[in-house]
């Protein structure tokens, strides 16, 4: 028996924990509130929550009366007993509760219908949980929200309140994790948007993002630099058209199957769709010229503007957007150059991470249910995958059937500096879109062949990775990549022409920088700077001006005097270096 199999490390056991609360909550609601109905109570990635349909709001003052409730619950050691009921049985035990009569009549016929008892409340349940409420550490829960949900994920059914809740074994590790999470509500990334003038988002386009002056020095330097990696990396550059008819969708196989996440139109009596991916555009372009085996591995990168339908309640910052620009890349290549290939790729993506202090795990997704091709095929590209990884030293772990429909895939989960994951690179093998577009190359042996193609994407988005690393540096990014690099700030009038001279000189040297000519108080300057997260500030006063010196001033407020060419230089090596911020 492992030794972590009843910690927290574990994540069954994890989650085993938190269905119990998710009982133990609902619970504690029908002690207080028999009124309130209940709908389904999971645990999910961080924590757990019920759904319930209530005739009133649950207030912050509602909820610690549950919160104290669920306290006494887990004192009591209530023993969890599972239990069976045939469908009809079942059906008149849960009469008082109407969602749950729908799930039961629901099961297909012969499927056990299992029930947890806790004390005086029982649940329609599954399971799995712990063998007792007191397994449960009262003081270490913690009720964090309660938001609006539909019944079953349907806007058309009955509007229920969701509470979410978190739990640990320990206080400690509760109070670590509230700490967190305040500070990720610091850090989050629509706040500081606003804040730092970068990007905005308007009730006119609900999921389509306004980008501001700052916000766009941002996201353009962050291209050029992806554009710079690409380049060493031997990629060369396309643009598809944002519309495309019906038939190229038709043969993709996204107007069959992904038709409701695509905006639609009508042209000279033919149906359009802006596009939501570039692939297929992409393999139009590999069509559009013949080629030959030495041409391969031909790889074609796209920062492509994709359009997709999402749900208004689904919408988040950047994070989930409607229109997004995917950095998208497409390698053509033979089956005996897969492994170099995904190496190749493997590296780009190290390299690019590194530079913003992004560690990342592997995960491994293997063949679907439901999949396209040969078995052979599918066996051949896995275990490719596995090697490549393998092969230069790196860990991953197995996603047994999430791959694509059309092949299997890497997926990279990058870790910020609060320790939270986010999936934005993403390797894919794909089998079928070379089949399906009829793509051909011509071998050495002068015969036709089907190439095969990775799709990838590094970033993800552009607009995700820049809300990802504005919580990731807290608004706080690396000089090379702060819309505004320097602050001058003239001490007195006197200095402001110095204070111009110093900001054309550093200008003219290829860096961001803004002169602070406001009658205000020096320190009332420096605040707002450094409020801005403005990476340098320059105090110019007189004895500056009379030794054509500069006294910079970093984040931290560590102040240093230096010539006008040594700034430079140590400017230029830290913007050069992509330096991280200390």
């Amino acid at each position: 028996m492992a030794d972590n199999q009843f910690t927290f490390e574990n994540e069954q056991y994890r989650k085993t924990y938190w269905h119990t609360c998710s009982h133990i909550m609902a619970q504690a609601v029908k002690r207080l509130y028999p009124e309130v109905k209940l709908a389904i109570g999971p645990s999910i990635d961080n924590g757990f929550y019920y759904d319930l349909d209530s005739p009133f709001a649950f207030t912050p003052e509602i909820m610690e009366k549950i919160e104290a409730e669920m306290r006494k619950i887990c004192k009591e050691k209530l023993k969890l007993e599972r239990f069976e009921l045939p469908r009809d049985e079942a059906l008149d035990f849960m009469k008082d509760e109407p969602y749950k009569v729908e799930l039961i009549n629901d099961l297909p016929e012969g499927e056990t219908i299992s029930f947890y008892k806790q004390g005086e409340f029982t649940d329609l349940c599954a399971g799995p949980h712990l063998d007792s409420t007191g397994r449960v550490k009262g003081n270490a829960i913690k009720l964090t929200a309660c938001n609006a949900a539909y019944w079953r994920g349907d806007s058309n059914r009955e509007t229920l309140q969701r509470i979410y809740g978190i739990a640990f074994p320990k206080k400690n590790e509760l109070e670590e994790y509230l700490a967190k999470i305040e500070e990720a509500k610091k850090r989050d990334h629509r706040k500081l948007g606003k804040e730092l003038g970068l990007f905005t988002l308007m009730e006119e386009g609900p999921g389509f993002p306004f980008f501001l002056p700052k916000g766009m020095v941002l996201r353009n330097t962050l291209i050029d630099y992806w554009r710079e990696v690409h380049k060493r990396y031997g990629y060369v550059e396309i643009s598809t058209p944002m519309m495309l008819n019906r038939g190229l969708w038709e043969r993709s196989g996204h107007w069959d199957h992904y038709k409701e996440n695509m905006y639609t139109t009508v042209i000279d009596d033919v149906d359009f769709a802006v596009k939501p991916m570039n692939c297929p555009g992409g393999m139009l372009v590999y069509k559009s010229e013949p080629h030959s085996y030495r041409d391969l591995p031909l790889r074609v990168g796209e920062l492509g503007l994709v359009h997709r339908h999402e749900l208004s309640g689904a919408l988040h910052g950047l994070f989930r957007v409607r229109c997004f620009t995917q950095d998208d890349a497409h390698i053509f290549m033979t089956w005996e150059q897969m492994k170099d290939e995904i190496k190749n790729v493997v590296r780009l993506f190290d390299e690019v991470y590194s530079v913003f202090g992004l560690e990342y795990a592997i995960e491994v997704s293997t063949m679907p249910e439901d999949h396209m091709g040969d078995e052979k095929d599918w066996d051949f590209a896995t275990e490719t995958l596995k090697q490549a990884v393998t092969e230069m030293g790196k860990d991953f772990v197995i996603n047994e059937g999430d791959g694509a429909f059309y092949g299997p895939k890497l997926d990279f989960h990058l870790a910020d500096s609060l320790g939270r994951t986010w999936q934005c690179g993403t390797i894919q093998l794909d089998m079928q879109l070379p089949e399906r577009f009829e793509l051909e190359y011509t071998g050495a042996d002068g015969e036709k062949h089907r190439p095969v193609m990775i799709h990838r994407v590094v970033l993800g988005s552009i607009e995700r990775f820049i809300g990802v690393i504005t919580e990731h540096f807290a608004g706080a990014f690396p000089l090379w990549l702060s819309p505004v690099q320097l602050k001058a700030l003239p001490v007195t009038d006197r200095t402001a022409d110095y204070a111009d001279q110093v900001a054309q000189a550093l200008t003219a040297a290829g860096f961001r920088v803004e002169v602070d000519h406001r009658s205000e108080k020096l320190g009332y300057k420096i605040r707002e700077a450094q409020a801005q997260k403005v990476p340098y500030m320059l105090v110019l006063g007189d004895k500056e001006q009379e030794n054509g010196t500069v006294s910079i001033r970093d984040r931290k407020g560590k102040t240093v005097t230096m010539s006008l060419e040594e700034l430079v230089a140590k400017l230029t090596e830290e913007s050069d270096s992509k330096a991280l911020p200390q």
